[in-house]
């Protein structure tokens, strides 16, 4: 195997090891999101309060040594509140640029199905460009700036459904669902020994793994990952597929195809494979393809769900051999 691949593949582990020390029973999100940061993309978590979302967010910047930025979102939140504004200073007779919380590496937007569209749409530019625009001045944010947006499943009353532009933005939608219940007994185990997941993150018990410089040399070893032309058209078609499904209103476009290639050469990488396979597809599809499906209403009523949609489109495609 590739050196750089076999470090990646050890740096993974170390970083997999340090977050499982404070996020319990949520092995699958944790690979998820490492996915989306070794891709540079961006995540949509979905899961009820109280699983974790905000501190995987928080315990992955802490691991990776990158800054760390929430923003709240609210019905109330106006785009400057998120981007920042120019303010004028009376003692040098000049507007000084006051940043908003978007100047960070990893960006947690909890709840932002909360916030009005013309909030929700001041993201968009700074997750494809990572640039903001503020009073017709472009600013760069870190070549690294991921967002982690959160979403409540369960209440729906007062909320604002992401655009379709916007979901199609973020690589992944990462589900946390509840613990298990030796997982549960663990944390209670913890809690009561005074090891909580938040007093581990916060009393020094996660080590920092790499800094933030050695993202982009992590991503360079993805490059080593060879993805065969059979392989392609299969990834190709499945997501070709989501456009002619009878249960299917709107289908995946082509971010989602390249989604689905960056994800899978990812997790290939992971895995300590210098090749993708079909199976580096298949365990990534649903969380690259669910967000992004419309299903249509008579398939909704009928009880549809889009993992069924999925998994029926993932038999139907032939793999290659």
């Amino acid at each position: 195997m590739n050196e750089t691949l076999e470090q990646l593949q050890s740096t993974i582990r170390s970083v997999t090891a340090e977050v499982e020390k404070v996020i319990i029973g949520q092995a699958s999100a944790i690979r998820q999101s490492l996915i989306v940061i070794l891709s540079n993309q961006h995540a949509l978590i979905e899961g009820v309060p109280g699983v974790a979302k905000t501190l995987l967010a928080r315990t992955l910047a802490r691991v990776m040594d990158c800054e760390f930025g929430r923003i709240q979102f609210t019905p109330d939140l106006m785009p400057a509140d998120i981007t920042g504004t120019n303010v004028f200073n009376l003692q040098r007779n000049e507007f000084s640029l006051i940043k908003g919380p978007l100047f960070t590496t990893f960006l947690l937007a909890d709840e932002i199905n909360r916030a009005p569209a013309k909030t929700q749409s001041a993201l968009l530019q700074s997750m494809q460009e990572r640039r903001v625009t503020i009073d017709r001045e472009t600013y760069t944010l870190s070549p690294n700036f991921t967002v982690f947006a959160t979403q409540n499943p369960v209440e729906s009353e007062g909320t604002y459904p992401l655009p379709e532009a916007q979901k199609d933005r973020f690589m992944m939608k990462i589900v946390m669902p509840w613990p298990e219940r030796a997982d549960e007994i663990g944390l209670a185990g913890r809690m009561l020994s005074g090891g909580a997941p938040e007093a581990v993150l916060e009393g020094g018990g996660v080590e920092t793994v790499l800094r933030e410089a050695d993202l982009p040399v992590l991503r360079r070893a993805l490059d080593a990952v060879v993805v065969r032309e059979e392989i392609v058209a299969y990834l190709v078609d499945v997501v070709r597929r989501t456009r002619e499904h009878e249960n299917i209103l709107v289908g995946a476009g082509p971010r989602a195809m390249q989604a689905l290639l960056l994800s899978s050469r990812a997790l290939a990488a992971m895995d300590g494979r210098d090749f993708v396979t079909p199976d580096d597809v298949r365990a990534v599809a649903l969380a690259v393809l669910d967000h992004r499906l419309i299903l249509r209403p008579e398939a909704e009523i009928e009880g549809v769900r889009t993992s069924e949609v999925v998994d029926a489109i993932l038999h139907e495609i032939p793999v290659p051999r």
